[in-house]
């Protein structure tokens, strides 16, 4: 009987970090573990390793400082995690790493290429236009002299969204790009049913219209715009579910409600409560939240930017401008003109008819036979490409 491929995956963080990056690198570890991969989970040590069945998580020491104060997620490794993360890439058959930009990112490419491991980079952002001229200035350099490369020189990079390929574009790659979009359990996450609207409203403590977004409290998320939104509306309660440096609570605000820790089933009954979800990010493509909120029949605002990641998805998107980071009161009036417009062109089966879509367009199991294609296909590849190396 022949061993199962081992198969690396490295991420900044856990699935317990509750970012969308992370929340798909922990399913598709799963679900690749399931298709007879021997998975291995590397990620950080900042938030708990979960108890995954078929995975073997991996937590590495490092220095989390930016997010805590910056709320920009770039970890920094230990000395005993570097040497512990090009360990796990010899040891791999192939390695699937998550984003090009980090330092861990720079640490698994260049094990990759010293152990001749087949690497699949999936890139989820491109690039991000924070308010600090000093952090732009800062993002811009970090996709030139880290990102670049990266991806240029990995066997193959997969875009979960249109918009970041876009972005990198320009760039030459070993392999044709390949686009695939990040999966939704549609299990969890789909259309209310008849009084669980009630319900769900009952155990949040929540009534009146609901405008509700899911993500990290950050910049880029927008967090701020909606601030000003929740503002100029107290006649709409605004939902912040996540956590991050920027704390909604904080506002003063009585039409504000924060929920902190909800995940899964919890987090679905959260969107079935809700009205409209409301994500004015920028710069990261498709976020998996916009995609769990159609799942669940919500109308979405996002920004434009994302109405572009998917051409099929944008017939049930409304995008606002929110890259003048400069204007934000603007963008404020923008996202609720966006919730007013939604709110009443609202028809009965709209809710259903985005749950089929996304059922139909992001199954996991699609997504996931994907992947497992490209990893054995490199894999396959791999001993003829060094014979031919070595002749």
């Amino acid at each position: 009987m022949r061993a199962p491929l081992r198969l690396l995956t490295v991420s900044n963080f856990f699935d317990s970090h509750r970012g969308g990056l992370e929340i798909v690198a922990g399913q598709l570890a799963r679900e690749l573990a399931a298709r007879g991969f021997a998975v291995t989970w590397f990620a950080s040590d900042t938030t708990p390793a979960p108890a995954a069945t078929g995975v073997t998580c991996v937590a590495a020491r490092v220095w989390n400082v930016a997010e805590r104060r910056l709320g920009v997620p770039w970890p920094v490794l230990s000395a005993a995690a570097v040497a512990r993360l090009w360990r796990e890439v010899k040891a791999a058959d192939a390695v699937l790493l998550h984003d090009a930009l980090y330092m861990a990112s720079i640490v698994t490419f260049l094990a990759a290429k010293a152990h001749r491991r087949p690497l699949v980079i999936i890139q989820h952002i491109g690039q991000i236009r924070y308010r600090s001229a000093v952090l732009r200035g800062l993002m811009a350099l970090a996709n030139r002299i880290v990102a670049a490369p990266v991806l240029s020189g990995a066997e193959q990079v997969v875009f979960i969204s249109a918009f970041v390929q876009a972005f990198f574009g320009r760039l030459r790659f070993r392999a044709p790009p390949q686009l695939v979009f990040n999966g939704v359990n549609t299990e969890v996450f789909r259309p209310v049913c008849r009084g669980e609207r009630a319900a769900a409203r009952a155990r949040l403590g929540l009534d009146g219209q609901v405008a509700l977004f899911v993500g990290r409290f950050v910049e880029k998320k927008g967090v701020e715009i909606l601030r000003r939104a929740a503002a100029a509306r107290p006649d709409v309660t605004f939902a912040f579910a996540g956590w991050g440096v920027i704390d909604p609570a904080a506002w003063g605000l009585a039409n504000v409600r924060v929920f902190s820790g909800l995940a899964g089933s919890g987090l679905a009954d959260l969107y079935r409560a809700s009205d409209v979800f409301v994500l004015p990010s920028q710069g990261e493509g498709f976020p998996l939240v916009v995609q769990e909120a159609l799942a669940c029949g919500l109308p979405v605002i996002c920004g434009a930017e994302s109405t572009g990641a998917d051409a099929e998805a944008a017939a049930f998107l409304r995008g606002v401008p929110v890259e003048d980071v400069d204007d934000q009161d603007k963008a404020a009036r923008e996202v609720l003109a966006a919730m007013d417009a939604a709110l009443a062109a609202e028809a009965p089966g709209d809710a259903q008819r985005r749950y089929e879509f996304v059922r139909r367009r992001y199954a996991w199991s699609a997504a996931a036979d994907r992947y497992a294609e490209i990893i054995r296909g490199l894999t396959r590849a791999a001993p003829a490409a060094a014979a031919l190396e070595r002749a």
